[in-house]
């Protein structure tokens, strides 16, 4: 049994960037935990739907299996008012605690700031010395962020790592279904027949008919 940790900035950026993979290692009796650390909520919904994400989120981690899932309530978009080291100190005691030993996380290039401190965040906790345990750190993309960060030279996501979710496809799409203040109408990114392409069309790069891309920030055996 492998240990496994996503760490996301928002509740549906866990099922967003790696639904279908997070489901796959369920399916294979591994351990699956989520750390989400903003409430997600405060910048764009009236009072209440903090609660409202929370209980998605609930649900959402359920139906793919999780053994664990931590909803901390940092405030949304202003993880840049917080200085690096005090969201990393936030989010070492879990890695710590639940040892894993592969861990997902947002890439540092997205449009969304709060995205690119959480992937900083991680790779600072998860630092070779600290974690002896941890075997690979990958990066995920999220739709509706990572399009649209920068059209720079070299800033782009570029994976490296394709797991097949063929399988899990459908898993994800309704943990997504949870999360309802969150779901758009197509051609929105965010809507389920976007999604369903997104994983059709990464899943062609690697000849299966549907995929997660990651870039493999650290491994080892």
């Amino acid at each position: 049994m492998t240990v496994v940790l996503v760490v996301a900035a928002h509740p549906d950026d866990e099922i967003l960037g790696a639904g279908g993979t997070l489901a796959k290692h369920v399916a294979r009796g591994d351990e699956v935990h989520a750390l989400v650390l903003s409430e997600g909520a405060s910048s764009r919904y009236e009072d209440g739907t903090e609660q409202t994400l929370r209980d998605s989120a609930l649900r959402s981690a359920e139906n793919i299996g999780f053994a664990s899932i931590q909803l901390l309530d940092m405030a949304d978009q202003r993880l840049d008012a917080v200085p690096l080291i005090e969201v990393t100190q936030t989010l070492e005691p879990f890695v710590f605690d639940l040892r894993p030993e592969v861990v997902y996380t947002h890439t540092p290039v997205d449009v969304n700031t709060d995205h690119g401190i959480v992937s900083r965040a991680t790779w600072t906790a998860c630092r070779p010395y600290s974690t002896p345990w941890l075997k690979r750190i990958l990066a995920f993309e999220t739709p509706s962020s990572t399009e649209w960060a920068w059209p720079l030279p070299d800033s782009g996501f570029q994976p490296n790592w394709y797991v097949d979710v063929t399988e899990t496809l459908d898993s994800k799409l309704q943990a997504m279904v949870q999360y309802e203040t969150e779901l758009r109408e197509y051609p929105h990114p965010r809507s389920l027949q976007a999604l369903t392409e997104r994983a059709r069309y990464w899943g062609s790069h690697i000849g299966v008919e549907a995929a997660e891309p990651f870039v493999v920030l650290r491994a080892r055996d």
